[in-house]
């Protein structure tokens, strides 16, 4: 059942942009849009709250979220991996 569940759930993948609160950790997504009149390809991004419980990421790190139930107000995304770590 699981397996199933995890098939649907979006997986992204963005960079740490703030670590500061216990748990919480927000990820910046960036996507490119293409602009509807001139053609021109626009970066647009996006800030996740995503809940990491064992305090694993770092601040610059890039990791891959999942969606899940809201955990909070804002908090929307769960930590999966982290898929590279920041140079230090």
């Amino acid at each position: 059942m699981s397996d199933e569940m995890s098939k649907t759930q979006r997986s992204i993948i963005g960079r740490v942009v703030s670590d500061k609160a216990n748990k919480t950790r927000t990820v910046l997504v960036e996507r490119r849009v293409r602009h509807p009149l001139y053609g021109k390809f626009i970066r647009r991004s996006t800030r996740l709250y995503v809940h990491d419980e064992g305090n694993e990421s770092r601040l610059g790190d890039t990791v891959r979220v999942r969606e899940c139930r809201p955990l909070s107000r804002l908090k929307r995304f769960a930590l999966v991996e982290v898929v590279s770590r920041a140079q230090a």
